[in-house]
């Protein structure tokens, strides 16, 4: 049963489908999995009644199946709703709130099969790529518990990279399903704004800066997962239409060209070996019949990081500005959440034109790279997985941070202008931690990603690695 708990999630629902092993099996072996590597990494929070799972198991191998999710345990971002399961985004605020309905992801998920075991840790509200907050505390790096596990996904990742799950949902508004993925040698997509839509509620034309995604340990499963998470709805605008991913993954890359940004012509601050690490494992795609070619920076990086900085925070404070209006609960708010909350609240309307244009400028420029590139890459992350009691880098290679994100500027090309990307393992540098790049591509053609990935995936060795000493 070890095996087939290491085995893809796509492998699992094979054995299952063909009676191989039954969902209770594999529900009592992914528990006891659970049980004994959960607690050095605290990537599974809110972990529903072991015979409650083993009963929905058993009503699963009873019933026809649903789709290809069919009897998959499987563990839901703590920002997502899942009827049944506390709700906490990581927050003291909402502890212990029990969700009354699914999301719509989480419906989808659902509906092909998945077994939700439980929720994955994230930080309070999302916020920050560094998975720790006061109501479930840090999640560790799956390679080394003392660092950081990136975030806000980064339960899933961590629960991934130790076979405790063989799926993970996230979501991403500044690389949140990227870092973490890059940080425990998984796979993590960003989608194309919308092609994972949120339930149409509130206002749905402002500020589209995050989206849900798939996470996984191959990106067949990724393409599995897009499918069922994928879709338009009706009364929510920008939706893409539905489309199949797996069943095209395969493809001769040979011809295909890639531009390689770096460190945006020293815009981003690199950590030493970051670069090295991401730059030698690009010569993968060389192998394949992919031209590599590295490029200058394409755009201004100060008017891109300005432009963010103002629409995420105009963002933030409308989604979390009546948490902020109660004055309890104000007092129960980290001080990075405030900090968005006013800095949001105090721009003018002149300044959140001027980020919008800049946003506009920068995907028109981006259109016209790619008539020349079939996807742009950069390192996922700006420095190494760090200690896990910190809050935030406040500093890189003698360059200091002025926001408790800046560490992370070089996500924000892609989030900023709603572009798929892709973050595919990059090795392992000198100190035996992951890496990660992230393959961005034109707003729409996440089929082109994944079918780069799946050739990755193949031509690599050490994505087969496992964290051995998270467990030893």
């Amino acid at each position: 049963m070890d095996d087939l708990l290491d085995r893809d999630a796509l492998d699992q629902s094979t054995a299952l489908s063909r009676r191989e092993v039954s969902a209770e099996e594999l529900m009592r072996a992914s528990l006891a999995r659970i049980e004994a590597r959960n607690p050095r990494v605290n990537a599974i929070v809110s972990l529903a009644d072991p015979e409650d799972l083993l009963a929905q198991a058993r009503q699963a191998d009873a019933t026809p199946r649903k789709g290809w999710m069919h009897g998959l345990p499987m563990a839901v971002k703590d920002l997502a709703n899942v009827a049944g399961l506390p709700t906490s985004m990581g927050s003291t605020i909402l502890a212990g709130q029990v969700a009354r309905r699914d999301e719509l992801m989480v419906a989808r998920m659902r509906a092909a099969g998945a077994l939700f075991i439980g929720k994955t840790n994230t930080p309070e509200f999302g916020l920050g790529s560094h998975t720790f907050n006061p109501v479930h505390g840090a999640t560790g790096n799956a390679w080394d518990p003392a660092r950081s596990a990136g975030g806000s996904s980064g339960g899933a990742a961590v629960a991934l990279a130790c076979r405790m799950t063989s799926i993970a949902d996230g979501s991403d508004m500044m690389g949140s399903l990227r870092n973490p993925a890059g940080w425990n040698n998984v796979y993590g997509m960003r989608p194309s704004w919308g092609r994972v839509p949120d339930d149409a509620e509130g206002d749905t034309y402002l500020h589209p800066l995050s989206t849900n995604g798939p996470m996984a340990r191959s990106p067949r499963d990724l393409a599995a997962l897009l499918e069922v998470q994928a879709g338009p709805v009706p009364e929510r605008p920008f939706c893409l239409p539905r489309e199949s991913f797996l069943d095209r993954i395969e493809s001769d890359l040979r011809g295909r060209r890639v531009g390689w940004l770096g460190d945006w012509s020293g815009a981003y601050p690199m950590e030493a070996g970051v670069l090295d690490t991401c730059a030698a494992a690009l010569r993968v795609f060389e192998t394949l019949g992919v031209t590599v070619e590295a490029i200058d920076a394409p755009f201004d990086a100060k008017a891109l990081w300005q432009s963010w900085l103002h629409l995420r925070a105009f963002a933030n404070a409308d989604r979390l500005g009546a948490l902020y209006g109660n004055p309890a609960w104000r007092k129960q708010l980290k001080s990075t959440a405030i900090w968005e909350i006013e800095t949001g609240q105090t721009l003018t309307m002149a300044e959140v034109k001027a980020a919008s244009l800049t946003r506009s400028r920068w995907y028109a420029a981006a259109a016209r790279l790619f008539e020349d590139f079939d996807a742009l890459i950069l390192p996922s992350a700006q420095v190494w997985p760090f200690d896990l009691s910190l809050e935030y880098p406040t500093e890189i290679a003698g360059c200091q941070m002025d926001t408790y994100h800046r560490w992370m500027e070089v996500v924000i090309p892609a989030s900023l202008i709603g572009l798929p990307a892709l973050c595919v393992p990059a090795g392992f540098g000198a100190a035996a931690l992951p890496m990660g790049l992230q393959l961005i591509g034109r707003h729409g053609d996440d089929l082109g990603l994944l079918q780069l990935a799946h050739g990755w995936h193949q031509a690599v060795e050490w994505t087969g690695r496992q964290p051995a000493l998270t467990f030893g």
